[in-house]
């Protein structure tokens, strides 16, 4: 039981930092900012049930899907990396990630993945699950993804406390952000892959 206890924490722990639901919800919020409350909760849906999904499938078939489409992680990263980095700079320019398509369509892209399952995530799934049983990492991604609805559920609530002026203002400031890490991926991607070496 004790053993149990132990794995779970190491399991869960990790995958707690890397999905980083609180530090999603700017995005989250900028997303649901010019919409009503049943749209909202529909992003928070289709957010939550995309980035579950995905990480099943790779935390299942993860693996066998890499090594079959003769792709790495670090490729997933830049990838993810150039998406960000186009839709962050929409942002800043238009106000907006998308124009035309729906709504949910943030939710899936960029929030559901690759922002909440993204390559960190996938990579740690993997890792985890070559050293823990897993079941263990089951239950922990699948009491990580609550986790993550309930915060993402009371997003809103948080946007109400800081009014429409300073929600977009922050998700300006936070675009800047979304397009750093999207750099930070694809340098990390690209280190991973031994093409740059970039030394602090």
């Amino acid at each position: 039981m004790a053993d149990l206890f132990h794995n779970f924490v190491l399991t869960f722990i990790p995958l707690f930092i890397v999905i980083d639901a609180f530090g999603n919800l700017p995005y989250l919020i900028g997303a649901g900012q010019d919409v009503d409350r049943p749209h909202q909760l529909k992003i928070v849906h289709y957010a939550v049930l995309t980035a579950t999904v995905v990480g099943l499938i790779f935390l299942f078939f993860g693996q066998f899907i890499l090594n079959v489409m003769n792709i790495r992680v670090p490729e997933f990263a830049i990838a993810g990396g150039i998406i960000l980095l186009v839709l962050s700079i929409m942002y800043m320019i238009t106000g907006h990630m998308v124009t035309v398509v729906k709504e949910e369509m943030v939710a899936i892209v960029p929030i559901g993945t690759p922002l909440t399952v993204g390559p960190a995530t996938i990579t740690t799934l993997l890792l985890l699950a070559g050293k823990y049983p897993l079941y263990t990492v089951l239950i922990s991604f699948a009491l990580n993804m609550l986790v993550t609805w309930i915060i993402f559920l009371l997003s809103q609530k948080i946007a109400g406390f800081m009014g429409r002026g300073g929600l977009t203002a922050i998700s300006r400031v936070f675009s800047l952000l979304l397009a750093a890490i999207a750099v930070s991926m694809v340098i990390g991607g690209l280190q991973s892959l031994g093409i740059i070496n970039i030394t602090v």
